[in-house]
């Protein structure tokens, strides 16, 4: 099994990196849970941790995932096989139009080249909401200590209000709630 970061972020045995990870976790579950959506995507996957944690409490009926990491999908369907997982591309989902109850994406808009490219596309795929993390800066950076000086592919640095921003010039999202697991935001839209 190739070791990539975010594997290592979610098998970390650092009890300060578990601490933010589950706390993440819990946010998230806090609110795709009550939703009630049949029907979720994972759009930037990764090693599925996010979507196994979603089957393990029973949220969602059909659950699928894709990641442009070759690497990353194939360890997901090593450590999770019970998993719908492919490689795709965020620009270009392999979906029909309003395929998706919800559309998951975490930590996956501070890579991109074309922020608002994945933004219509995930619009497109859901027929109701999409929750989106991205780091919040600058408390991101200055929590993650291990990363200093090196690259972590971060492109786009946003804070949590200017990440709102985006997403209400760019979409037909109506934000819902935004949440602040240290050190991310988190934001539910609906599309409208």
């Amino acid at each position: 099994m190739a070791k990539t970061s975010n594997l290592a972020k979610h098998t970390s045995k650092n009890p300060l990196k578990r601490f933010f990870l589950n706390n993440f976790e819990n946010n998230l579950v806090s609110v795709a849970a009550p939703l009630n959506s049949l029907r979720i995507l994972d759009a930037g996957c990764g090693e599925g941790f996010t979507l196994a944690k979603l089957y393990e409490l029973k949220i969602g009926k059909e659950l699928a995932g894709i990641d442009y990491s070759k690497i990353a999908i194939d360890t997901a369907k090593e450590i999770f096989p019970y998993l719908n997982v492919k490689v795709g591309d965020i620009y270009k989902l392999p979906f029909k139009e309003d395929s998706f109850d919800l559309v998951i994406c975490t930590e996956v808009f501070e890579h991109l080249d074309n922020p608002v490219g994945a933004l219509k596309e995930i619009e497109r795929v859901t027929s109701k909401y999409a929750l989106i993390t991205v780091p919040n800066e600058p408390w991101f950076v200055l929590s993650n200590f291990t990363q200093w000086g090196k690259n972590i592919g971060h492109i786009n640095h946003w804070t949590s209000s200017t990440f709102k921003k985006f997403i209400e010039r760019n979409s037909g999202f109506k934000i819902i709630s935004v949440k602040h697991p240290f050190p991310w935001t988190m934001i539910l839209a609906e599309k409208i």
